[in-house]
């Protein structure tokens, strides 16, 4: 063999050697990650009546991925509006997934995530911390990793402390959204109520409710619940059909639990006040603490509002909310909160890809191949299930399901703030009711 023919050879054998170690690295490579960054996506409302919701969300991803990189590689944080509308939501949803990014993290909404969901389901991209606590995102699924509590726990909590202060099954209503965001918050009112003595009515009530099916079905005048249209602020007929119930049981509603966007809430609170209706009223979370509390300012409303939250308080001494009041400065608040443990919960998800895990006395091969493990969704999601651990304080609990917290904090409107709501304010919000209602 001449040496021109050893020349080739040599070199085609080293271009194997290549081609072969670049394998591994070539099969591995994931939508959305390169060697510099990763890119995330995110479609929210930015723009519409609930643009307060998609921009704190924003706000606080952004603050906890800033400057943070995983294995060398920045975190790019992709989004788009849908202006709560689920028909904008199917459109910018496609969009990113053809865009590739790797995963999608603080999406808002329940009837937005309905149509989102099946897309990323159908391309495998995971879904993290969307700001929801609807049921259709704790079924199971294996790409989904949630960190709020739900809604059913966010009712029931409101409901059960109502409850044991007094309250009859009778007197808990509920003016809700008509989609699977309200529907959600009803399913927490029929469990809490199951255990209930005399709940018999309501229960009967509720069921027959939450089995229509069809597009905005007509919930009003069927039960201890009033509906309104996404996106529509009035609020008679929700109001009316509260007050027909109350006729037909002959007794009043004490608490009236409402599941809906911060604007559309606030109406029918002012409208019942305007009334002199003598209720309690309860929102959840994704009311939206801050600009719930801004909006009922503007009505003259400052009291006998309680509001569930799933974050820790804001005077909380936590590491992981010192670290979002900082980063956030004056976008601080519990929505914007809530995105920076979203965003930081991300990070840990990815960090824990590469980081050797198991005990100290892990053999080194096992650490190894933590190690050299791809940044890949199907490991993404791996670093998740099964595991706990503390996320600054917060613990995160994955070893049984999809969703890593529990919290959820009562809290009750003061002087247009939020401060905790203790056993003994009961008392003084329901002899309120008493009073005026003489």
């Amino acid at each position: 063999m001449n040496n021109k023919k050893r020349h080739i050879l040599t070199i085609g054998k080293l271009s194997l050697l290549i081609l072969a170690q670049a394998l591994p690295s070539i099969a591995s490579s994931e939508d959305g990650v390169n060697k510099s960054e990763i890119t995330i996506g995110g479609v929210m409302d930015l723009e519409g009546r609930s643009s307060r919701l998609g921009l704190g969300m924003k706000a606080g991803i952004e603050a906890a991925i800033k400057d943070q990189t995983v294995a060398g590689k920045k975190i790019n944080f992709v989004t788009l509006n849908d202006s709560y509308n689920p028909t904008k939501t199917k459109e910018s949803t496609n969009k990113l997934v053809q865009e590739k990014v790797f995963l999608f993290a603080g999406n808002v909404g329940t009837p937005t995530a309905k149509v989102a969901l099946p897309i990323l389901e159908d391309n495998k991209i995971p879904a993290i911390g969307f700001f929801t606590g609807a049921g259709l995102l704790r079924n199971g699924s294996d790409n989904i990793i949630n960190y709020r509590a739900s809604y059913v726990q966010e009712t029931k909590a409101v409901i059960d402390a109502a409850l044991k202060q007094g309250v009859r099954p009778e007197g808990i209503c509920a003016y809700v959204q008509n989609d699977a965001y309200g529907m959600a918050g009803i399913k927490g009112i029929r469990k809490a109520l199951d255990n209930a003595s005399n709940s018999g009515n309501s229960i009967k009530a509720l069921d027959k409710i939450l089995k229509m099916e069809g597009n905005r079905p007509k919930r009003n005048g069927m039960g201890p619940v009033g509906v309104y249209a996404r996106n529509t602020f009035t609020a008679r007929a929700g109001y009316d059909s509260l007050k027909l119930w109350e006729r037909k049981q002959g007794a009043s509603c004490r608490l009236v639990v409402t599941v809906g966007a911060y604007d559309s809430v606030s109406r029918f609170i002012a409208y019942a006040k305007s009334k002199n209706e003598p209720w309690v009223y309860s929102a959840v979370s994704f009311t939206g603490a801050e600009t719930l509390a801004s909006t009922l300012k503007k009505f003259g409303v400052s009291d006998k509002v309680i509001m569930t939250q799933v974050v820790p308080l804001g005077d909380s001494n936590l590491p992981i909310v010192k670290e979002a009041r900082n980063a956030l400065g004056k976008e601080y608040g519990h929505v914007s909160q809530e995105g920076y443990i979203v965003g930081k919960l991300l990070l840990h998800g990815l960090r824990q890809i590469n980081s050797p895990q198991g005990t100290s006395d892990a053999s080194s091969d096992t650490k190894k191949n933590n190690a050299d493990k791809p940044i890949t969704r199907e490991n993404l999601i791996a670093a998740f299930k099964g595991n706990k651990f503390d996320l600054g304080g917060l613990e995160m609990d994955f070893s049984d399901d999809n969703q890593g917290s529990d919290l959820v904090v009562l809290t009750k409107l003061l002087k247009n703030k939020w401060v905790p709501l203790k056993d003994s304010n009961w008392n003084a919000l329901l002899n309120m009711q008493v009073a005026q209602s003489n």
